[in-house]
């Protein structure tokens, strides 16, 4: 297992007593796409951890792959100006969270930050997130993750 993933893996059960299922897909699981089609499920239950900056910091949308994540919606939920939400910087990601671009898990951050759940996540039994590499996921319980993740379920999406 990639070491980062392993670091998932370990984060996960000790700061939340989640045994994670890393699944590793080397052809990747970049884009919602990608994980749907190495996972065999529908690209509606990738939970994609989409990372903005609000301009006083960062929030984590885990949105559904189907869907885009409406700035204008997560500015409401930060109460920030929706022309100071903006995709966030690749450094800035890994500086706060701790993880890279692709890989972003929806919780074991290095950083406390706002994290919101697409409401439409919940239509389903199990939904993959990524579990700190662009090449591994992981199934969980829409319930679970938004608990895990402290991230209400609301609508996100454009």
């Amino acid at each position: 297992m990639h070491p980062r993933a392993e670091e998932f893996k370990r984060t996960a059960k000790a700061e939340y007593g989640f045994d994670v299922d890393v699944k590793e897909f080397p052809e990747g699981t970049k884009t919602a796409a990608d994980a749907a089609e190495a996972v065999g499920c529908s690209v509606e239950q990738i939970a994609s951890g989409i990372v903005l900056s609000t301009g006083d910091g960062l929030v984590v949308s885990i949105t559904s792959g189907a869907n885009r994540v409406s700035m204008a919606k997560i500015a409401s939920l930060v109460d920030a100006d929706e022309s100071d939400v903006s995709m966030a910087e690749a450094d800035a990601i890994k500086g706060a969270l701790g993880w890279s671009i692709g890989g972003v898990p929806p919780f074991c951050h290095d950083t406390d930050v706002p994290v919101y759940m697409d409401e439409t996540l919940a239509e389903f039994e199990t939904v993959w997130a990524a579990a700190g590499t662009p090449t591994a996921v992981f199934p969980i319980d829409p319930r679970t993750l938004s608990e895990l993740a402290g991230a209400p379920l609301t609508d996100v999406r454009e």
